[in-house]
């Protein structure tokens, strides 16, 4: 069991973003596409478990002094770190096997987003904003490699919107490891560049760049773009509440201490957002 806690499987699901400009684009039914994504979606999926690894082996220390990392298995010692080492290198070359068969667009952006990840593991997550932009960063450039597997021209929309709503998850995963901490009593969040002090302006600027997406994604609904792709536009207008309610929630829960430190596993087990998520669905379907 320590073993496959490895390979935190349940983030794999951010790796669905690669599906995004299909969605998007209105191409879902493109069969060859989708079987493209799914591959893509293995080979970015195996490369974030050893990236994953990779960033547990030195983070360790760090994660010793966590309340709740300390759990993990290097951190625990219930894996031997050799073996991490070895089991990462296995993921990384099967990774490179599938990206090279997909389109060389893909394998440089996944061989950029490996590079990424290594030096926010070793040296940028401590350094204070950089490690939250380079989060944002990297959730969007998921979306960059999905569109480049399947041949789509990627919107300045969607991009914007990326940016601004990762960026805010980004910091809500912050915020609530340094509330984390302050609640025991530690000043310092282990391994990062913040202080408890930094709390109430984390959470002004997270929620202000979640509010921010929700501004971009009203703009692009009344932009001329729209119509090319709906039947129904005016039914698109209902995701601007939906999401600004989502975004809002999603900083109580966090400015409570009510918030899991990472934001993507909170909204799965959420049964509001897994409902909002059902609606907007529904509201899609309704403006095609």
């Amino acid at each position: 069991m320590a073993y496959l806690k490895l390979f935190r499987f349940h983030q794999w699901v951010k790796n669905l973003l690669l599906f995004v400009p299909l969605i998007t684009a209105h191409k879902l039914a493109d069969t060859e596409s989708v079987i493209l994504l799914i591959e893509a979606f293995f080979s970015f999926s195996l490369c974030a478990s050893a990236v994953y690894m990779i960033n547990d082996l030195a983070d360790l220390e760090a994660d010793r002094q966590h309340p709740t990392k300390r759990h993990r298995p290097f951190a625990s010692n219930s894996v031997p770190v050799i073996h991490g080492i070895i089991i990462a290198a296995l993921l990384l070359l099967a990774s490179t096997v599938i990206a090279m068969q997909l389109s060389i667009q893909f394998f440089m952006v996944l061989g950029l987003y490996f590079a990424v990840t290594l030096g926010y593991s070793l040296k940028l997550k401590s350094i204070a904003l950089i490690d939250v932009l380079l989060l944002a960063g990297l959730y969007t450039l998921r979306i960059i490699a999905g569109a480049y597997v399947v041949n789509i021209e990627l919107s300045f929309w969607l991009l914007n919107f990326s940016i601004f709503i990762f960026f805010s998850l980004a910091l809500v995963k912050r915020y609530s490891e340094l509330l984390l901490m302050q609640s025991i009593d530690k000043s310092q969040l282990a391994g990062r560049g913040y202080q408890s002090g930094d709390l109430s302006l984390l959470r002004t600027m997270g929620i202000g760049s979640g509010f921010i997406s929700v501004l971009i994604l009203a703009l692009y609904i009344d932009s001329p773009n729209i119509k090319i792709l709906y039947t129904h536009p005016e039914y698109v207008w209902l995701l601007c509440p939906l999401f600004l309610y989502w975004i809002s929630r999603i900083w109580l829960k966090t400015h409570r201490g009510e918030m899991h430190d990472d934001p993507v596993v909170f909204a799965l087990r959420d049964y509001a957002s897994i409902l909002i998520a059902c609606i907007g669905a529904v509201i899609f379907w309704l403006a095609s």
